[in-house]
């Protein structure tokens, strides 16, 4: 299954190109995007009015509303962000388990391909996505990144995959701890 056409197809792009990735909470990012940020901005999305405070923007008094009430309020809106999320793959020997129904593709291959899936759809969205395998260890890590060649680089590491030792999920999220700084979406892949 290691072949580049196999792990992210056209077909298999087809199936979800039109699917969209969006987070339910408040997400932290430096760049615009789908998701709700708990920064103020200015956007398409209101959030709410507040009663205007010397030195607030006055570029942001409602005008219509003091019309109605003779009091001054601002209008804020939702800024939209990117989301970072960092997908980790469990490269450990419980994963070459292949079901007596899987056609001889292993619970690897579908982490894999998965994996791949959603590198490609966060990458459509302008989202930041990076790339953790693991065992009983980190075994690579790919900082998550937005650039449309980061597919590339993960695609690559997820080729050269294979099940390996033994599973030690604490010591890989001890390790992980130190390594993002900042909020995110993990999705293990296990």
């Amino acid at each position: 299954m290691n072949r580049p056409n196999e792990i992210l197809a056209a077909e298999h792009i087809g199936r979800f190109a039109n699917l969209q990735l969006l987070a339910k909470q408040v997400v932290e990012g430096f760049c615009t995007g789908l998701h709700r940020s708990p920064h103020k901005g200015f956007s398409v999305e209101f959030k709410e009015h507040h009663q205007y405070v010397p030195g607030d923007d006055i570029r942001t008094i409602d005008w219509k509303l003091f019309g109605k009430t003779d009091r001054l309020y601002i209008r804020e809106y939702e800024e939209e962000t990117n989301l970072r999320c960092t997908l980790l793959l469990d490269s450990s020997g419980s994963m070459a388990y292949c079901g007596s129904r899987s056609n001889g593709i292993s619970k690897h291959d579908y982490a894999v391909r998965t994996a791949a899936c959603l590198a490609y759809l966060m990458l459509q969205q302008q989202d930041s996505v990076g790339l953790v395998t693991f065992d009983t260890a980190v075994r690579r890590y790919i900082p998550p990144r937005a650039r449309p060649k980061h597919l590339k680089a993960i695609i690559s590491e997820l080729q050269q995959q294979q099940p390996g030792e033994e599973t030690e999920l604490s010591d890989v999220f001890h390790e992980m701890v130190t390594r993002i700084h900042r909020r995110g979406l993990l999705i293990i892949l296990s």
